[in-house]
């Protein structure tokens, strides 16, 4: 029986004949990408490998990669410290009273102000940068425990920097305790409700643009009061972050990469930190599913793969980008005997189930959830990458223009990235990054925690290139204050 090894390098040898065709399509598939990958990468089966090319080196608490780490839990610290009394670190509508939602460190009445705060965020991407810059130094003990670290800091502050929180618990309570359809009505609706006032101005009276696995898990919160919904979702925001952690330690070495410096990229990122988890967004849900994914598709459970990566986008939509990739690695195998014939079976009986859940709870209140998420990036403006620029240059009349552009040029840089993965000249994992970065760069609307949807793709992959432009997206979140 032949075995499909289309996401892993574990693959059983093939015969004499078998071996001498693959070893001229292997050099096509190798060739092009000595370039790009590090000395000791290989191509298996469609999967990247990294082969350790060097001694093995010390792992330890005396390389300056260890201050990196000091830098990253004391600007933590001082973030979390300061966070109930600096109002740049709260969402508007918290600053005038922080209620019950003051936190651990609600009493110390530290406020560092606009300087203090550039100063700190400054301080923590240049400990994220070193820090990984000497990951091989570190010992996993202590990459492990100042990611646990962290997230504890920022666990126990108030929401920081967004609103989107108390959206989460309003269109809970729209449904579960009002039962109005979240999907067709926003929060204005129950501008009567204790809640109401926290709701960012501008979502006022936007649906809820979340999945309906993402929508219906918030209605089981909405009878609780608002404080202990805050730290419910962000309790799930940590723990969702370790489980990422978790995920991505083991899928590196599966992949045959150096898991410390994997989880050191995913772990100890700013962005990831402050905002996903420090904001309670539930983005960091959707990536531990999505990175769940990956994982069973490199231990070949490609039917459980799928309906994994369907889980994640009835959390947030985004997720669904990876499925065309996952199943492009699967490409050039007969369809009802390939891998690609079992993903695309989990990902339709997981689409089936969410789609009769979302049928169930919200009607056809879900059919309006591309509409809802097309008026929110048309809402951009400068909040984005190109909107920024052509501001700053004068040139915003030409937002919409550029925008169209950029819209089209991302759909053709998919489609040739998903031709690539089907021919076998590129890792599934490392294409799926490039077309995160790309829909990063035309979004009409980037906020700082959808860097975060980069960083573990970044972290599976052998892309150098792929790495650097993860941290450099990270700069640009914690620098859109």
């Amino acid at each position: 029986m032949k075995t499909d090894a289309v996401f892993t390098s574990n693959t059983q040898s093939p015969p004499v004949d078998d071996r001498r065709r693959q070893s001229s399509r292997s050099a096509a598939m190798i060739g092009p990408m000595r370039a790009r990958e590090p000395l000791g990468a290989t191509q298996h089966g469609g999967a990247l490998e990294l082969r350790a090319t060097g001694p093995r080196v010390p792992r330890g608490l005396t390389s300056p990669a260890a201050f990196g780490l000091a830098g990253l839990l004391v600007t933590a610290l001082l973030i979390s410290l300061s966070a109930a009394h600096t109002a740049l670190l709260l969402p508007q509508s918290l600053r005038q009273s922080l209620g019950g939602l003051a936190g651990a460190f609600g009493h110390v009445g530290l406020d560092i102000g606009l300087p203090g705060l550039i100063a700190a965020l400054v301080l923590m991407f240049i400990s994220y940068a070193v820090a990984l810059r000497g990951a091989r130094y570190l010992s996993r003990r202590a990459v492990l425990a100042s990611i646990a670290a962290l997230n504890a800091l920022v666990l126990v502050t108030p929401p920081l920097m967004s609103t989107d929180l108390f959206s989460y618990i309003a269109y809970g309570r729209l449904g579960g305790t009002y039962g109005i359809n979240p999907y067709l009505y926003g929060p204005n609706v129950i501008a009567f409700d204790p809640l109401y006032h926290l709701v960012g101005a501008q979502w006022t009276h936007t649906p809820t643009a979340y999945g309906p696995l993402f929508t219906a898990l918030s209605y089981p919160l909405a009878g609780l009061n608002i404080a202990t919904n805050v730290f419910a979702y962000k309790g799930i925001a940590a723990l969702s972050c370790l489980a990422v952690c978790v995920l991505v330690w083991h899928a590196a070495q599966l992949r045959g990469m150096d898991p410390v410096k994997a989880v050191a990229l995913v772990g100890l990122n700013p962005v990831i930190v402050v905002y996903g988890v420090g904001g309670g967004h539930n983005d960091m849900l959707m990536l531990a599913l999505l990175v769940a994914g990956i994982y069973v598709l490199l231990r070949q459970r490609e039917g459980t793969g799928g309906a994994m990566i369907i889980a994640a986008t009835a959390v947030k939509l985004t997720a669904g980008m990876l499925l065309p990739f996952a199943l492009a690695a699967s490409a050039g195998r007969r369809v009802w005997t390939s891998g690609r014939a079992r993903i695309l079976a989990g990902a339709a009986i997981a689409a089936a189930l969410f789609g009769a859940i979302g049928l169930l709870m919200f009607g056809s209140g879900t059919l309006h959830l591309v509409g809802t998420l097309q008026t929110i990036q048309s809402q951009g403006g400068i909040h984005s990458i190109p909107g920024f620029l052509l501001n700053a240059l004068g040139l915003g009349q030409f937002n919409g223009l550029v925008g169209a552009l950029l819209r089209v040029g991302y759909a053709i840089s998919l489609a040739w990235l998903m031709w690539r993965v089907w021919i076998g000249e590129l890792d599934w994992i490392t294409a799926a990054g490039w077309a995160t970065v790309g829909l990063l760069v035309s979004a009409g609307l980037l906020m700082p925690w959808y860097i975060a949807w980069l960083i573990p793709l970044a972290a599976l992959s052998s892309d150098r290139r792929l790495w650097i432009t993860a941290i450099g997206l990270t700069s640009l979140g914690l620098t859109s204050l």
